[in-house]
């Protein structure tokens, strides 16, 4: 008898992937005569490579070679050749519920992702919120898997060994060693929706601060849309200890290994949190629109490092996708430059104390 085979589908943003690693990782390891396949975008394949010796990955892009109907029955062909016995939908979307439909017709084990709309909505709502917290993103995966007949136990520390990636892997020789002395900080000032975006013009004040009160300090600057460069290259140029990571490395394998290195990595809402507590370096998150309580937290991230402001209207949206309808952003632009730093230097003095 073949040993279970079991697919997992997640085609979206790449924080969301990213949130998959800790659940697929615990699944893999908790159940090791189980065979695991993630199917998703070719940019996530170094999250799950290597995740433990019985995860597969297949990618699928659904823009081009699998788009509308036609592509999505030559990916379900491509897919029902696999023979797996258990199909997990941890994406919800017309064409994962397309795909599921096809497997359920043919009788395959399918379980699918409670996003829990009801309960975001409230949380969202202009009037009569309910600020109360929701399953998170690795509480529904893992709830799907249970449904399949695969409860888990969430344990997950990294995609690395304890040391990191390898630094000698990097093309830059100044990427390749990281000295004693040195505070490697990450800081990554963009994310899909403007609702989660800190004004640049605070956060290069951040910036400015953070490399005075640190001589040895490097930060090193995510964002790799033509927009974001432009930004990150006038920072660059400001500040010569500021180096702009996607100019100077090669995919995300290079940058989870860099990331790997980093003190601290200073984050939106956004991928770049959830790439960082996937190699386990500590997080500060600021939150403007959006709110931890909609479940998209980064694994293992506590509310001591979070930068956000309470207020009445907030959280607005479960996206960071609507417009602010006080006209003023006052979730972002009440966060002052002083509240992010004495988050940061949180993070950097518990580290040197271990």
């Amino acid at each position: 008898m073949r040993n279970p085979h079991i697919l997992i589908i997640r085609l979206s943003a790449l924080g969301d992937i990213a949130m998959l690693v800790p659940v697929v990782h615990s699944l893999a390891t908790q159940y090791p005569d189980l065979r695991v396949t993630v199917l998703s975008r070719a940019q996530a394949r170094p999250l799950f490579d290597g995740l433990a010796p019985n995860v597969g990955f297949m990618d699928a892009d659904v823009n081009k070679e699998y788009k509308g109907l036609p592509g999505l029955n030559a990916l379900y062909r491509r897919l029902k050749a696999k023979h797996f016995t258990a199909i997990a939908d941890m994406h919800g979307v017309l064409r994962t519920k397309y795909l599921r439909m096809r497997f359920s017709i043919d009788r395959y084990q399918v379980a699918h992702i409670d996003k829990h709309r009801s309960g975001k909505r409230r949380l969202v709502a202009k009037d009569n919120k309910r600020l109360v917290q929701q399953p998170t993103s690795f509480q529904n995966y893992a709830d799907v898997l249970a449904q399949l007949g695969y409860p888990i136990k969430l344990e997950f520390k990294s995609i690395f060994p304890v040391t990191g990636g390898n630094l000698r892997l990097l093309g830059p020789r100044e990427l390749q060693e990281k000295k004693t002395f040195q505070q490697w900080i990450g800081v990554a000032p963009f994310a899909a929706h403007q609702g989660k975006v800190y004004p640049l013009e605070k956060l290069e004040v951040v910036v400015d601060r953070l490399l005075g009160m640190h001589p040895n300090a490097r930060i090193f600057l995510f964002g790799a849309g033509r927009r974001e460069r432009k930004v990150l290259d006038q920072w660059c140029e400001r500040y010569p200890r500021c180096i702009n990571v996607p100019s100077m490395l090669n995919g995300l394998a290079e940058e989870l290994i860099l990331i790997s290195h980093l003190d601290v990595m200073l984050s939106m809402d956004s991928a770049n949190m959830h790439l960082a507590s996937a190699v386990d370096v500590p997080v500060v998150s600021v939150w403007g629109a959006t709110h931890p309580y909609a479940g998209f937290a980064g694994w293992r991230q506590g509310e001591d490092t979070m930068v956000q402001l309470s207020l009445p209207c907030r959280p607005c949206s479960v996206f960071g996708n609507k417009p602010c309808y006080r006209g003023d952003m006052a979730c972002m632009n009440g966060i002052t430059p002083e509240m992010i730093i004495n988050k940061v230097e949180l993070v950097l003095d518990q580290k040197n104390k271990r």
